[in-house]
């Protein structure tokens, strides 16, 4: 006969709600009675039966993931990170990707909203009137934006963006400028706030170049106008703007750090690959991915305890190649084109 969740709960000596508990959501279990009902349950040799489970729950046990752009090296860490700690908790992950579309944004909220228990949205772009209208009834808990009461997770920019500034004002720089990302995104908003009240308390100029599209070819597009800008260092909006940027500084002949100094956000893979390897803020992904399928798993439990499910990580300094003194004077326009 196969194993019920009666037969682990006689084993570990507990409930069968708490083997339930102590299954689906590990984290609301005192970790002695989690490991007692989990060691219970490997010998048994217990699996749970999800068709079962959600007949008598009413719950699918899926969670939607809506990301922006799944070529951005940076979203597959956080996907990554979502299904390890959803599949602890024996749920699936119904994966979507907007590619930077609004449009697309709110419906496909729409859409898995009717085949999932709850949504992760991750860096969202859509209007916050929009995103409160499109999730309707669906349990939705915010990666990376904060809306009002909303649960959400974020990373405190503004700390991220002093340990940026506080770095570049060392190596003696005093024109800093911003190549922004998406207009609309919460991220970039809050690091062009940060970066207007850290520059001016520091003394320093802050020179807001350009709005870009959060790409490679983002930053390629804006390096010109960072030169022109005539500053001596550049934070940009992620590290793929920042790596757009440092192509097209190579093929300007233009020396980073010497003539130019690079910052970028999020510490992509390759941010470490290059030459000069990129200065940047890295991001908790893998602890933003956790504490988001965390946070919706008790948000299910508990509804009622939704305005107080919220949490802020902190990003980190990586100081590498792509930042040094500052030079005597900004990097010229003038230079001849390298090769690609």
């Amino acid at each position: 006969m196969p194993v019920t969740i009666k037969d682990v709960a006689r084993a570990a000596g507990v409930s069968a709600s708490t083997v339930s508990r102590a299954l689906s959501m590990p984290d609301l279990v005192l970790p002695r009675t989690r490991e007692r009902v989990q060691r219970a349950a490997g010998e048994l040799g217990y699996h749970p039966n999800r068709a079962a489970r959600g007949l008598i729950t009413g719950r699918t046990g899926n969670i939607g993931l809506i990301v922006p752009d799944l070529t951005n090296p940076f979203f597959p860490g956080v996907v990554k990170s979502v299904q390890v700690r959803a599949r602890q908790a024996d749920y699936s992950i119904f994966l979507a990707d907007t590619d930077e579309r609004d449009a697309a944004e709110v419906d496909l909220i729409r859409a898995l909203g009717k085949q999932v228990d709850g949504i992760l949205l991750c860096s969202p772009r859509t209007s916050e009137a929009e995103l409160l209208d499109a999730c309707g009834d669906t349990p939705i808990v915010l990666l990376h934006r904060r809306i009002g009461r909303v649960p959400s997770v974020t990373v405190d920019n503004g700390d991220a963006v002093r340990q940026a500034v506080a770095h570049l004002v060392a190596l003696g720089h005093r024109r800093i400028g911003y190549v922004a990302g998406p207009r609309l995104a919460w991220s970039n908003r809050e690091r062009l706030r940060a970066l207007r009240v850290t520059t001016a308390a520091a003394g320093v100029e802050l020179v807001e170049v350009a709005a870009v599209a959060p790409q490679f070819t983002g930053g390629v597009a804006a390096a010109d106008l960072v030169l022109a800008a005539g500053v001596t260092a550049v934070v940009a909006y992620n590290d793929l703007v920042a790596l757009g940027l440092l192509n097209r500084f190579n093929a300007r002949g233009v020396a980073v750090p010497g003539d130019i100094s690079v910052v970028g956000f999020d510490d992509i893979v390759f941010a470490g690959m290059v030459s000069p390897a990129l200065t940047t803020l890295a991001q908790p992904v893998e602890e933003t991915g956790r504490a988001g399928v965390e946070l919706l798993l008790q948000l299910l439990e508990h509804p009622d305890r939704a305005a107080t499910a919220r949490r802020e990580l902190f990003a980190q300094l990586m100081v590498r190649g792509s930042t040094g003194p500052a030079p005597d004077r900004p990097a010229r326009t003038s230079n001849h084109e390298g090769s690609a």
